[in-house]
């Protein structure tokens, strides 16, 4: 088994952007009723092994579960990173079909864990003063993105 090459310091945030935020939260809902959350998530990632870039997508659906109230409150955020990595020649081999790289999948797991925790972050200051001020992203394992 080969070592990966990866080196986190030489992985760089660029840019983060909220493409699109949306939370529905009515005044109607009573938060004593809410009862959890349910959410789904989406991850993707791609990558520019020419201009040592990668992009990673996640999009967060959250809606409340609630006995009680007439409606739930929803969100959904689609949240957008780039990154640059200093050393991607030696994560990133390319294959035989055009425009295909095989990437190291340390890489990978670096840039889900990033993205993810980030994410979580930005949605806890969002989500103050909204009926999801309780929702937490739960930790997990960044490579069940990678699985998806």
């Amino acid at each position: 088994m080969s070592k990966s090459k990866l080196q986190p310091e030489k992985i760089s945030i660029l840019d983060i952007r909220i493409i699109k935020g949306e939370i529905d939260s009515p005044h109607e809902v009573d938060l004593d009723k809410i009862e959890g959350y349910s959410f789904d998530l989406d991850y993707s990632v791609g990558f520019n092994s020419e201009e040592n870039l990668a992009k990673a997508d996640i999009k967060v659906e959250v809606e409340t579960e609630s006995s009680g109230n007439y409606d739930e409150a929803y969100s959904f955020f689609h949240i957008s990173y780039l990154f640059e990595v200093e050393n991607m020649e030696e994560l990133a081999t390319p294959l035989e079909k055009p425009d295909e790289i095989e990437v190291d999948g340390a890489l990978n797991n670096a840039l889900a864990s990033i993205t993810y925790s980030t994410t979580r972050g930005i949605l806890l200051t969002r989500y103050q003063g909204t009926a999801f001020a309780s929702f937490k992203l739960p930790v997990i394992n960044p490579n069940d993105l990678l699985k998806e």
